[in-house]
């Protein structure tokens, strides 16, 4: 098992380019299982996420080209032939994401079979808004086996729309019901539906595969079913929560990079936040010149849904409050069990106590290094951040939770200046 040694210290300076969005990457890979003819991704992230999500396509049948396989952005995929609609417990348990195939497998072939979902241990992140839209559009579902077994029950085997208000506004419900809405027989409409941008980066693929989606960035989303796709080249959208990583990672060590190739209008309150940190920063269409030249101020916040602040950028935001000059609250809104990594950072020295849902942090003005262990794959990116101030050596283990995520973090840092190496 892999881990990072990390010598901290060292500002960071230089330029870093941002991979394709992880978030956005792993719906639209499901969505090619919607037409028999190929698809051309371009700007794809090479993430293990990634990786696993191809190898369980790969399982049903569907062929996976790299055209040039030193480049691994670029990506061939045809679902022309599915020999089993189904995501095996094997593949499905390591990546939630996973679920996504329901969709898609459903409103193409009628019919799919689904093992309940893992992933990160950060809460609860129950399926039944996913399997409650399905059913209102006409599926026949069951969970078995930790399975679940899903039909569509017309006698052309097509889901038919439906209006669906879901409980809670949930991204992966959103995308999963979106996909299987675009070949249902009707109108279906999505109330309370997320604003995330890689709902919306989903949305525009499957408009140039020819889907007819209005409503695209707003809570009601209006799908009008259509017969069948075709194929498509997309380009996916970079990465934000690895643009919002290194941009706390330059406030919290000092220092000035340049972020290129990302989309800073995802962003907006986390680039509002880092401001009031004290980060001083030049931001273009593409570009963002990012400046530290002073210890942070403490910044609190709470987390909720797009637009406002993403629970993706809770713990690498929190590496940032513990060496600000004074005390910051943190609110917790999305999942009850994202504070794991507060555990690991007061083992470097930090002052953070749980209260509920709020983190209550008092900045300190050094950490020192320690051994640490990472529990998921945004507390991954906040304990390396810690790391990179702390004085001395800290080591971070587990860091497959951060290769899920990120796109060889390590390297892109050690090219900015850090000191960090990848051990076995």
């Amino acid at each position: 098992m892999d881990k990072l040694v990390i010598r901290g210290g060292h500002p960071l300076f230089g330029e870093v380019a941002i991979a394709g969005a992880k978030n956005a990457a792993l719906p639209i890979l499901c969505a090619t299982l919607l037409t028999s003819e190929k698809i051309i991704l371009r700007n794809l992230p090479d993430l293990q996420d990634v990786r696993t999500m191809l190898k369980l396509l790969g399982q049903m049948g569907v062929l996976i080209h790299f055209p040039n396989p030193a480049d691994r952005s670029v990506l061939e995929i045809q679902a022309q032939t599915i020999d089993k609609p189904e995501a095996t417990y094997d593949m499905v348990k390591t990546m939630r994401a996973s679920i996504l195939v329901l969709g898609p497998l459903l409103a193409r072939f009628g019919k799919a079979r689904v093992s309940l979902p893992g992933g990160c241990a950060i809460g609860a992140r129950p399926v039944d808004q996913h399997m409650k839209g399905m059913q209102a559009m006409g599926a026949q579902m069951e969970v078995e086996h930790g399975y679940i077994e899903a039909y569509a029950a017309s006698p052309r085997k097509k889901l038919r729309g439906a209006r669906i208000l879901t409980d809670m506004i949930t991204v992966t419900g959103t995308e999963n019901l979106l996909m299987a809405a675009v070949l249902a027989e009707g109108t279906t409409v999505l109330e309370n539906a997320a604003r995330e941008p890689e709902v919306t980066d989903l949305a525009h693929l499957l408009i140039a595969m020819g889907a007819n989606i209005q409503g695209l960035g707003t809570d009601h989303l209006t799908i009008i079913g259509v017969e069948a796709l075709h194929g498509a080249e997309y380009e996916i959208i970079a990465d934000r929560i690895e643009t919002g990583t290194f941009l706390c990672a330059v406030a919290a060590t000092g220092g000035e990079i340049t972020i290129k190739k990302c989309r800073p209008q995802t962003l907006e309150a986390v680039i509002a936040k880092l401001r009031e940190a004290g980060l001083e920063m030049e931001i273009s269409s593409d570009t963002i010149r990012a400046k530290m030249a002073q210890r942070p101020k403490p910044v609190s916040f709470r987390t909720s849904e797009y637009p406002a602040f993403p629970t993706d950028m809770q713990a690498q935001f929190m590496a940032l409050n513990t060496i600000a000059s004074g005390s910051s609250r943190v609110t917790e809104t999305i999942f009850e069990n994202r504070f794991m990594h507060v555990q690991e950072m007061n083992r470097l020295g930090a002052k953070v106590a749980i209260e509920g849902n709020t983190a209550v942090i008092e900045g300190v003005a050094h950490l020192s290094g320690a051994i640490l262990m990472a529990t998921d794959l945004r507390a991954s990116a906040s304990l390396v951040i810690a790391g990179l101030v702390a004085d001395g050596e800290t080591i971070v283990d587990r860091i497959y939770h951060l290769d899920r995520g990120y796109d060889r973090m390590e390297r892109k840092l050690n090219a900015l200046g850090a000191d960090i190496t990848r051990v076995k």
